[in-house]
């Protein structure tokens, strides 16, 4: 955008500069041109009077006399001179070749024996190659009896304006370049300055409704009464997105934690009506006992989840080799209970960065579904890998899996797979894991293993990666 902007300013200067530059251009052009003609008039003019006295006595000696002095200028100037009669007839010239009826010449002597003085010419330029004839009456009493003529070359003329054009254009390209530097760079800083503090204050905005923290103003005090208002009027929509997330996270924190207080005393209940059901009645007993552990494990996730969302961002060094075999070691008892084998895979001695207990907290929910949902008699693989992003954490199970259809909706809330409603569970497993891992500046994906798989087809992997630290 300041490219382009600067682009405009740019454009506009130069056609600044032009719509200035060009009638100067042409004014200087113009002098220049009506230097030389008022000179070559005047030549015209005195060669004009001494032919008065030959053409009235046509007299050898006369008219030798005025050959030379027209040869005298030409040899001095460059310039061509001759005279005509009334009938156009050259009566003397400078040099030989001269032809009173060649186009451009005719009209100028008609003009002239009209008793008429020549006109200024248009404007020269550079590529125009026209002579400049100037041709003046001879008046022999009250009429004109014949003209004196001088034919100049514009050369000199075109290459003079050809500089003071060339001059004029460097200047022009010098004073954009200047004002460039010391106007149209600090004004497109001055309009692009709320913009910028806008584009910076959505990424902290984003960050601190991530983190639960008041949105930071942007406040800009400088910059177009329009975008100052606009950066206004964003302060105002950001803290309102931040305390509306705010209350959302606190509305299911608390409702969460407020309903386990009674969730408890109804368990309690049921509990104590163990043994007192009668045979007809059991089949709901045991039900509502379900129904009420599955509305705990909801609770449990729901409050979970605020916590990951309202969760900060500070990181620290994490030995993953150590949580891992932490991990595993604490779901080992259920997964030999369920006839599952665990086993390790991939690099050693790998360092990520997280917060605090987040790997531990992801890893237990992946192998929660992993141990739930593989094959009896099968094994769950947890590799670990160092990839160009970072560290990535692989939990591969044997189960039903999910379809390629499934697999974005999976990280949703309170989502599950049509195939696993029997399947204890909320549905907010991975969501929380995806939470916490991009909290902690990761990400999570999903893959569904296929036949080229070192492990073979079917189940489903979950990789969660995570920053390394940089050593």
């Amino acid at each position: 955008m300041r490219s382009r902007l600067l682009a405009i300013v740019l454009t506009l200067l130069a056609l600044v500069l032009v719509g200035l530059g060009v009638p100067l251009a042409g004014s200087i052009a113009g002098a220049a041109q009506q230097e030389l003609f008022l000179d070559r008039q005047g030549d015209t003019l005195r060669f004009a009077a001494i032919a008065q006295q030959p053409l009235v006595e046509g007299s050898d000696e006369v008219t030798a006399g005025l050959r030379a002095e027209l040869q005298r200028y030409q040899q001095l100037y460059g310039v061509v001179a001759a005279v005509v009669d009334a009938d156009r007839k050259l009566l003397v010239a400078s040099g030989e070749g001269f032809d009173p009826n060649q186009e451009g010449l005719r009209e100028r002597i008609d003009v002239a024996l009209a008793g008429r003085p020549s006109e200024p010419y248009g404007l020269f330029l550079p590529w125009d190659e026209r002579p400049m004839v100037v041709a003046e009456p001879i008046v022999v009493g009250s009429r004109p009896s014949g003209a004196a003529v001088t034919i100049s070359s514009t050369s000199s003329l075109r290459q003079r304006v050809l500089v003071i054009w060339l001059v004029l254009l460097a200047a022009g390209l010098l004073v954009l370049a200047a004002a460039a530097t010391s106007f149209a760079v600090p004004v497109v800083r001055w309009l692009l300055r709320p913009v910028q503090r806008l584009d910076a204050a959505t990424h902290r905005v984003a960050e601190s409704v991530a983190r639960g923290r008041p949105a930071e103003p942007v406040g800009a005090s400088s910059g177009p009464v329009e975008l100052r208002r606009l950066t206004r009027a964003f302060d105002r929509m950001a803290a309102s997105v931040a305390d509306a997330m705010a209350a959302q996270r606190a509305f299911v924190a608390d409702a969460s934690h407020q309903l386990r207080n009674p969730l408890t005393a109804l368990r309690l209940r049921l509990h104590n009506l163990d043994g007192h059901v009668d045979a007809e009645a059991e089949p709901h007993y045991v039900g509502a006992t379900e129904e009420v552990e599955r509305l705990a494990t909801v609770l449990d996730d729901l409050l979970a989840l605020a916590r990951a969302e309202a969760a900060g961002r500070d990181v620290e060094p994490v030995d993953v080799d150590a949580v891992v075999a932490d991990r595993l070691e604490s779901w080992q008892t259920l997964a030999e209970v369920r006839a599952v084998r665990f086993r390790r895979a991939g690099e050693l001695g790998l360092v990520a960065l997280a917060p605090a207990g987040v790997l531990d907290t992801v890893l237990d929910a992946v192998l929660d579904n992993a141990v739930k949902f593989t094959r009896e008699g099968s094994e769950v693989v947890v590799s670990t890998r160092r990839t160009e992003d970072g560290v990535e954490l692989a939990v591969r199970d044997h189960g039903p899996g999910l379809t390629a259809d499934e697999l974005a909706r999976a990280t949703d809330r309170f989502w599950r797979s049509p195939a696993h409603q029997n399947v204890p569970g909320s549905g907010l497993g991975l969501a929380i894991v995806r939470t916490l891992v991009e909290r902690a500046g990761g990400g999570l994906r999903l893959e569904l293993p296929g036949p080229d798989d070192p492990d073979g087809p079917g189940g489903l992997r979950v990789v969660l990666r995570l920053p390394e630290r940089v050593r």
